[in-house]
């Protein structure tokens, strides 16, 4: 894979085409125009490294306030999709661990991604499809006032899938494919 550079520009580039570009999230222009975003590239495919990966956002979130939200991205690990599940329940098993429930929320974002129930050619998928497998730390207070803002923060997922399946597999998959 690439730099550390050239994948963060790849994210950001992703970012403003998907997530901004078709308001999947609402409340990421901000923090996107306010460098509120801190990007971390873990390169190692070891799960121990993944961990103490993981921990040192939780801490670094922790003591800088002027982070809104970070993305650890993987370009080298978790290719497979029930690989990057069984990263996810770990991950949130170990914020458990650590103290950081209800401090920190993960979002989650795959190449590969798929709601489950769903078939792999769902263009919905495409609403958590991002270029490399990643974790978002996302702080829940931050996420309390956003949603009390925005009012009806339930709808945006169902907004978001009824969006891919109008534009279809095809133009999600090109739009996205255009962020490398």
């Amino acid at each position: 894979m690439g730099n550390d550079q050239q994948i963060i520009e790849q994210t950001k580039n992703w970012i403003q085409k998907i997530v901004i570009g078709l308001n999947f999230c609402p409340f990421a222009n901000r923090e996107f125009k306010n460098n509120a975003i801190h990007y971390q590239v873990e390169h190692s495919a070891k799960r121990t490294d993944a961990r103490d990966a993981i921990l040192k956002e939780c801490k670094r979130l922790y003591r800088d306030k002027n982070i809104a939200t970070t993305l650890l991205i993987f370009p080298n690990a978790f290719h497979e999709f029930d690989d990057y599940l069984q990263l996810i329940a770990f991950a949130e098993k170990l914020l458990q661990q650590k103290g950081y429930d209800g401090v920190y929320q993960l979002a989650t974002f795959h190449p590969l991604y798929q709601f489950e129930g769903s078939a792999p050619d769902d263009p919905a998928n495409y609403t958590n499809r991002s270029i490399y497998p990643m974790l978002h730390f996302l702080r829940e207070d931050q996420i309390r006032k956003a949603v009390q803002f925005y009012g009806n923060a339930e709808e945006i997922p169902k907004r978001n899938i009824q969006f891919a399946r109008e534009k279809g597999e095809v133009y999600m998959k090109m739009l996205r494919d255009s962020c490398f």
